[in-house]
């Protein structure tokens, strides 16, 4: 009898282990499918990068995006340096996206009618080098995508004034402190935000509606 309830008992026990394998097996499936099996990387200066942060991510593809400066000659700068417009950085932010849900020609589509190109270091109240518009290609597919619908744009005649857009290759990243990283979700009852970046965002999710995560 003791030797039958044995028996009985480790059956149950094999079952039971399969069971909760095979459990762990389709959750790890099913993490590995929500991970991208490819991540590639564009960097954007289009004035504040507060501005630029908040309305690349809520685009659907994008994975994350952190701000910080980039194009200058000196390393590690801090705000205040940038601020100076002495450092020769831009701020911008580094946005990491899934190619296969997002691709780069959609990322500069958006790049190019959330600011005004033809404004030198400029846009609206924010005037400085650092404000500049810029893109910094990661490999030369990211160049000629950005050249060539730069090129698109200024036979279009969209805009009055040329595209002042500059498109250089990408060196470093600095990344901006923690406060001023997800600023805008952050801080969105502050007058910057109120007044400057929500205007931005509801124009931005109008024309873009289909490409805004749900």
């Amino acid at each position: 009898m003791k030797n039958k309830v044995l028996f009985l008992l480790s059956v149950a026990f094999y079952f039971q282990s399969s069971c909760s394998q095979q459990d762990l097996n389709e959750r790890n499936k099913a993490n590995m499918t929500a991970i991208p099996s490819r991540i590639d990387t564009a960097t954007f200066g289009a004035g504040c990068y507060w501005c630029v942060e908040a309305i690349f991510q809520r685009l659907n593809g994008v994975i994350s995006v952190e701000s910080g400066f980039s194009g200058g000659h000196i390393k590690n700068p801090t705000y205040r340096e940038v601020c100076t417009g002495t450092t020769g950085h831009a701020e911008v932010c580094r946005i990491q996206y899934d190619p296969q849900v997002i691709g780069y020609d959609e990322l500069l589509e958006v790049f190019w009618k959330t600011h005004d190109p033809t404004t030198l270091n400029r846009q609206g109240n924010d005037a400085g080098t650092q404000y500049r518009s810029v893109i910094f290609y990661h490999n030369e597919q990211q160049k000629i995508l950005a050249s060539e619908y730069k090129d698109k744009l200024e036979k279009a005649g969209i805009w009055n004034d040329p595209i002042v857009t500059e498109i250089v290759p990408f060196e470093a990243f600095y990344k901006a402190k923690n406060d001023h990283q997800n600023y805008y979700n952050q801080n969105t009852s502050q007058p910057y935000c109120t007044f400057v970046i929500t205007p931005k965002i509801e124009k931005f999710e109008k024309v873009f509606r289909d490409k805004i995560k749900k």
